[in-house]
């Protein structure tokens, strides 16, 4: 049964007792034998596709070119054989390939999504688990366990804490979920484990800037960062090295000065002893190359487009009735300029929601490509029709949004499209059809797919097949195979991407 652990900010004059800090806490969870349930297991070969998905459908773009010549300056660490970098044959250090490989994932913002009080992408969980694995020699069974912490902890952390409300980046979830998934991989020891955790917070909180206004491309390297602080804050750990106690709860800590304040408190869930790391099952991947909040959005176009066609002579004002983080995050309660300036970046656009709507519409569909080209977002009839799209918060939306009851948990909203005629079309959808409560929604066959479209044009075939037996194997595999669980481009892919250099 799950235990929920009440936080709150400690005087330094009080004593807490380091098994009552929420560090140990989540070091606990990690050092739990329990097994891993199967259909966790399922899940998690289908994470790692998805993963290997995104990573191969962005392996030229620039800010990931950039990480991989990072990394591939940096010799494999003494202490170990080394990890693999996504797209080469050749090896790193555990903190550089996750670093490289945590880009990669999450520069096209198409992978795993977990919403509650705060934001996540569970599934950057996986490059530095998945690196330090493939650096120790680590089976697929421990790799399996370590990336059930990982997702736990994370989901855990992100149902409980809101760190948006402070600016803070949603990546400060990430270094301590990674740690301790890692912690898991490893077996080590709870003291350990929290002292990594604690250290991965602490070098894990930045503010949101990443993801306002003129979004750049750090959007895609800070969750990255935080896998490669995780790789670290492990290591230092396990040298006997300490970190700032209590984290969380200290007079000086996270959550008095960046969080809710001195008065705070907040009730974290997690599982009981010996109760099963099921949280993975809680979140849901993304059919579409976008922001998870524009998901249902997008099918909701799609399901419009083809009942009739919108000229924007014909449209007064199309409004997006959503919730709070809708409206605020991607909508026009930014008060973004940006997010209707057909010259913005493709980080911008990905969090531009009248955008998507606008051309999901006019489209009938999303492209990981082709929606987000400049001469796309720059035509004429887009930008009249965009310029016409707003949003607003709905109560009713919003408290869907942060219902637990995953019934009505909902991600969409209600559209309301004002003709010029003075009639109106209204609409409305709760989840994305990729939701496990969808019209469609994922399974097996579709990550596969989505896996075998985004590879396709830079994996040869054989790659895809051997790739994906390694994957659907996973529990199964030997270090050995585990060390084989990257994708390699096909010959001159990578000669057509940028190669910078830079310090190192």
């Amino acid at each position: 049964m799950t235990v929920t652990h009440h936080v709150r900010v400690h005087r330094s004059e009080e004593e807490l007792a380091r098994e009552d800090q929420l560090a140990f806490k989540i070091a606990q969870v990690a050092v739990d034998p329990v097994e891993v349930e199967p259909e966790v297991v399922d899940m998690i070969i289908n994470r790692v596709i998805d993963n290997a998905a995104v990573a191969a459908a962005s392996l030229t773009r620039a800010p990931v070119s950039a990480a991989r010549a990072q990394a591939l300056d940096h010799p494999v660490s003494r202490n170990g054989a080394g990890a693999s970098v996504f797209g080469t044959e050749e090896l790193s250090s555990p903190e550089w390939a996750a670093w490289a490989n945590g880009v990669a994932v999450r520069e096209l913002d198409y992978h795993d999504t977990f919403l509650a009080a705060e934001y996540s992408h569970p599934g950057d969980n996986i490059p530095p688990i998945l690196a330090v694995a493939q650096h120790v020699g680590a089976d697929g069974a421990a790799l399996v366990r370590g990336l059930a912490t990982g997702y736990e902890i994370q989901v855990d952390l992100v149902k409980a804490i809101c760190l948006h409300k402070h600016k803070i980046d949603h990546v400060a979830h990430l270094g301590p979920s990674a740690a301790a998934g890692i912690g898991t991989l490893l077996g080590l020891d709870a003291g350990v484990i929290a002292q990594a955790v604690a250290q991965a917070l602490h070098t894990t909180t930045a503010t949101r800037q990443s993801r306002k206004g003129e979004i750049s491309t750090w959007k895609a390297h800070a969750p990255a960062f935080a896998g490669k602080m995780a790789v670290e804050a492990v290591d230092r750990a396990m040298r006997g090295e300490t970190s700032p106690a209590p984290i969380y709860e200290g007079e000086d800590g996270v959550i008095a000065w960046m969080l809710d304040g001195p008065q705070a408190a907040y009730d974290v869930p997690l599982p009981a002893t010996g109760e099963a790391k099921r949280a993975i099952l809680d979140s849901y991947t993304k059919e579409h190359s976008a922001e998870y909040q524009a998901q249902a959005w997008i099918d909701l176009a799609r399901k419009l487009h083809g009942e009739r066609s919108f000229d924007p002579a014909d449209v007064a004002a199309i409004v997006l009735h959503t919730s709070h983080h809708t409206h605020y995050v991607i909508g026009s309660g930014a008060n973004d300029p940006q997010k209707y300036d057909p010259t913005a970046s493709r980080e911008t656009l990905d969090h531009s929601i009248p955008y998507i709507f606008t051309v999901a519409l006019q489209d009938g569909g999303w492209h990981h490509v082709d929606s987000y080209l400049p001469s796309r977002a720059q035509r004429a009839d887009t930008v009249a029709l965009w310029q016409k799209v707003t949003t607003a918060e709905d109560a009713e939306w919003t408290r869907r949004y942060h219902s637990e009851d995953p019934a009505e948990k909902a991600f969409g909203g209600r559209v309301e499209i004002t003709l010029t005629d003075g009639s109106t079309i209204v609409d409305e959808i709760a989840v994305a059809d990729a939701h496990p409560l969808g019209a469609r929604p994922f399974a097996r066959a579709d990550y596969i797919a989505k896996f075998r479209l985004l590879a396709e044009p830079v994996l040869t075939s054989a790659e895809i097949d051997r790739f994906l037996d390694l994957a659907e194997r996973l529990p199964a595999l030997t270090p050995a195979e585990v060390r084989e669980l990257n994708i390699v481009a096909r010959d001159g892919v990578l000669a057509s991407a940028p190669s910078p250099t830079g310090l190192f």
